[in-house]
């Protein structure tokens, strides 16, 4: 499908993940790979799946780590457009012996476009929405499609009045 055509993202629950749930989530994701290892290398999809591999790398012990950057949300809107490959994992070829990490599965659309890439890598990742399963290999939690999440890095923490001076 060519175009800039753009869908609005409507969710109908917003859930937020915190550092320690996103910590402990990476490395629950790390004990279900340690059986599939060793891996020669990890590939993170930018940028949601840095911070969960740069976790799992740690956890399965492993250096090398790639990266794939994808673009495919425009906006604080949550406009969801064609997805661009922006930056190859040059270092992964086709995949062999390489884990594919990223934070969330949603509509499968980057997984597919990553496992297209790397079609001999196992695909990863924390959370995982419905229609995205069948291109996720392991994930740690299963999310209503639905659902938004917001991850740490994309929220503060502020501080809140008690209820009594409201």
């Amino acid at each position: 499908m060519q175009g800039t055509a753009k869908t609005a993202i409507m969710p109908a629950a917003t859930t937020t993940v915190t550092w320690d749930q996103l910590h402990r989530d990476a490395r629950v994701l790390a004990g279900l790979l340690v059986p599939r290892g060793p891996f020669r290398g990890i590939v993170a999809v930018t940028r949601g799946g840095l911070v969960p591999a740069a976790i799992v790398a740690r956890e399965l012990d492993c250096r090398l780590v790639e990266t794939i950057s994808i673009a495919t949300y425009a906006g604080e809107a949550g406009t969801r457009g064609e997805p661009i490959v922006l930056k190859t994992p040059d270092a992964a070829g086709d995949g062999s012996g390489f884990l594919i990490v990223d934070d969330l599965v949603d509509s499968g659309v980057t997984a597919r476009l990553v496992r297209g890439l790397l079609p001999r890598a196992h695909f990863a990742c924390l959370y995982a929405k419905p229609a995205g399963l069948p291109a996720t290999g392991s994930y740690v939690t299963q999310v209503p499609q639905d659902t938004w999440i917001l991850f740490p890095w994309d929220t503060a923490p502020v501080f809140v009045p008690p209820l009594a001076r409201r």
